[in-house]
């Protein structure tokens, strides 16, 4: 059989692809309970054997930028190119089998009501233009100032441009950002406000969700969240929060690399039939037709959404890592780096380094606040450590491959580098 009849045959029968399956037996073997850094290293470990031999003995503790991939990722990767090898065109079955079952997964990480609500995107800032292009007026937005770059970039050039007008909402304190900031600029005109769940630069997790929505809600407007830097490494439920959209992607926690991203539409939002120009061909209700009618008829729900010829490769490539944060579970995983962030600082503590971000009020990382924060990035790379720095603050993230014996090794060198 074909490798695309293979593909097709698993998607009818319900039958995981090998690698699934291999991740699944593997922390099946964990057992329930907490995960454990001796059974993560027996059983878990080994799916990531290409890395650990290309990477060597560095140690890596930039998960909160660039996830690990899996081996089995590889493997994926080859599977979509095996079926275009095989079938040529037909290779759209198995294809588009991978974009489905791609949507529900990440539909069931983000709590989401139906895999329609998830919007296959190549980037967060695609996203963000697709809602910003569901305007046929110049819209009025609130945002914070510590939106990653992606947002950011594309908020500031749209409001030159004139076709927005974006109300900043500061830091109140430090770099902390405050709910009640944001709902106090949140007045009547307000179109769109935007957010972030976990910001990237400190770490913060953005509390009381739910009161900036229903504010926004009040005023008409609707809310935007950057799930990017939270999904995968803390619970995020779109469906109980109430927003509106949210934008993220694999390329963090979900260690599906670059590319494979994503905009979450509620239900509520597709039911009022808004629709953005940021769309394509795959967005007609029937694109295999070919018609072309003055008036054209989208696809119902989400897939009206759908822009031109999707990629396929990137899906594949994130299947591994959403696959091993599913059968982990969110839960386990969040009170895993929670006890390696809190022995984290812990262990910088004992040498007089202050880190903030080892309790609930953050993601998955620690942040160190030094001026020279990249300065001490760079020479913790010479001690073969890979952490990074945003601004002032050195970001550190361990994750389940990190042995205790590399966060004492990084607490170390820090101490180190800080007097020389």
């Amino acid at each position: 059989m074909s490798a695309t009849g293979a593909t097709i045959d698993r998607a009818a029968t319900g039958a995981p692809p090998p690698t699934l399956a291999a991740i699944e037996e593997a922390v099946a073997t964990l057992g329930a309970g907490p995960l454990d850094d001796a059974a993560l290293a027996r059983h878990v470990a080994p799916l990531f054997s290409r890395y650990r031999a290309a990477f060597g003995d560095r140690i890596y503790l930039a998960n909160h930028s660039l996830g690990r991939p899996l081996d089995a990722m590889a493997d994926d990767v080859a599977e979509a190119l095996a079926a275009w090898y095989a079938s040529m065109g037909d290779a759209w079955d198995a294809w588009q089998a991978a974009i489905d079952a791609h949507r529900a997964r990440l539909a069931r990480l983000l709590h989401a009501p139906r895999p329609d609500c998830v919007v296959p995107k190549t980037s967060a800032g695609q996203g963000l233009r697709a809602v910003l292009n569901t305007f046929d007026r110049r819209a009025s937005v609130v945002a914070t100032t510590g939106e990653f770059d992606s947002l950011d970039t594309v908020l500031r050039e749209y409001a030159r441009r004139g076709r927005i007008g974006v109300e900043w909402v500061q830091a109140s304190d430090g770099e902390r950002f405050a709910a009640a900031d944001v709902v106090a600029a949140i007045g009547k005109g307000c179109d769109l406000v935007v957010v972030s769940d976990v910001y990237f630069a400190t770490g913060q997790r953005l509390h009381d969700l739910p009161a900036i929505v229903a504010a926004a809600h009040a005023a008409g407007a609707r809310v935007l969240v950057d799930v990017y830097h939270s999904l995968g490494a803390v619970d995020t439920d779109v469906a109980a929060s109430g927003v509106d959209y949210a934008v993220g992607g694999s390329y963090k926690y979900l260690r599906g690399g670059p590319g494979a991203c994503f905009l979450y539409v509620a239900p509520a939002v597709m039911d009022a039939r808004v629709t953005t120009l940021d769309i394509g061909w795959f967005a007609k209700a029937a694109p295999m037709a070919f018609e072309r009618p003055d008036t054209l008829r989208f696809a119902a729900g989400g897939d009206g959404w759908l822009e031109s010829t999707p990629p396929i490769v990137t899906v594949y490539q994130a299947r591994a890592g959403i696959a091993l944060v599913e059968a982990l579970g969110v839960a386990r995983l969040r009170a895993h780096s929670l006890r390696k962030k809190q022995r984290l600082c812990e262990l910088l503590a004992t040498r007089g380094i202050e880190a903030l971000g080892g309790g609930e009020s953050h993601g998955a990382f620690v942040v160190v606040r030094h001026p020279q924060a990249r300065h001490l990035a760079d020479a913790l790379a010479d001690e073969g450590i890979v952490v990074d720095a945003r601004g002032a603050n050195l970001r550190i993230c361990p994750d389940i491959l990190t042995r205790d014996q590399e966060l004492v090794a990084c607490a170390e060198a820090l101490a180190k580098v800080m007097v020389t």
